[in-house]
This record gives structure tokens, C-alpha cells and sequence, in this order.
């Protein structure tokens, strides 16, 4: 059984399923969205994927690993305390869980060539706190699910 999210995320015959499993996701987040931000997200997701079709599968690729890392923390503590649902876990610490992962997204905006891709991050990251701290149970969830075939 894999002990670390670089063995249960990264392995190369599990690695497609779970860009797919991540993309699924991050489509569900998003379409679950309501209100006049839940619009604002829907608009800039749309707008990201129409700028450059197949954007969302490859930047969950090419995030993967550094998304991992930056959950690996999270994920020793979750396991030394005995396991269950990691989505629960990361639920009760979403502060510093969301922080870890948008550091990765903000640091990869930043180093963006694409202006397009830039503007839209900046419109959408007053309010992606809130929503990656909304997804982190889905996210816990998805690692659990692979975990259970590492």
C-alpha cells in the first residue's frame, strides 16, 4: 500500500486517471456554483477553456506534482493519526490546505507567458480561497479513492 501522494498521485499507470478524476472534479466544483460569484467562476472557467481547449486536463497534469507536494504535509499528519477520510481532514484545516495549494496556482500564474490566462486568474482569485476550500472534501475524497488502489 503507498504511504505518500507521490506514490498514491504520481505513479505512472495511475497518473491518467487521476488528471481525469481531477478534471471531473474541478467541473463539478464548478458547475455546483450559485449566486452572482458562482456566475463570475462559471464565466472564467468558460473563458479559460475557450481560450486554449484542453487547458484543463494539461494544467492539471502539469500541477500535479507540485499539488502533491504541497498536500504531502497534510497527508504524513493525516496518516500518522490513524487514517479515515482524508477529505474530512483537510475540511478541518482549509485554511492552511487552500493556502498550500493556491501558493502552487499563484506561482504558476505568475510565471504565465500567456497575458489572457493571467487576467482571468487575477479576476478569479479574490474569491478562490473560499473555493478551494469548498473543494478540498472532493479533493480528500479522490485521494482516498486512489489510495485504496495504490
Amino acid at each position: 500500500m503507498a504511504d505518500t501522494l507521490k506514490e498514491i498521485l504520481l505513479d505512472s499507470a495511475r497518473r491518467p486517471q487521476v488528471v481525469t478524476d481531477f478534471e471531473t472534479l474541478i467541473d463539478q466544483e464548478v458547475s455546483d456554483k450559485g449566486g452572482v460569484s458562482g456566475a463570475v467562476v462559471k464565466t472564467g472557467f468558460a473563458a479559460i477553456k475557450k481560450i486554449k481547449p484542453g487547458i484543463i486536463p494539461s494544467a492539471v497534469d502539469s500541477l500535479l506534482d507540485d499539488f502533491s507536494q504541497s498536500l504531502e504535509p497534510f497527508y504524513a499528519a493525516f496518516k500518522a493519526q490513524g487514517g479515515g477520510d482524508f477529505g474530512a481532514y483537510l475540511a478541518g484545516r482549509s485554511d492552511e490546505a487552500s493556502d498550500a495549494l493556491l501558493t502552487v496556482t499563484d506561482a504558476r500564474a505568475e510565471r504565465s507567458s500567456r497575458d489572457s490566462i493571467k487576467s482571468v486568474y487575477k479576476k478569479l482569485r479574490g474569491g478562490a480561497k473560499k473555493n478551494v476550500e469548498e473543494a478540498l472534501p472532493r479533493v480528500g475524497q479522490l485521494v482516498d479513492k486512489h489510495a485504496a488502489t495504490a
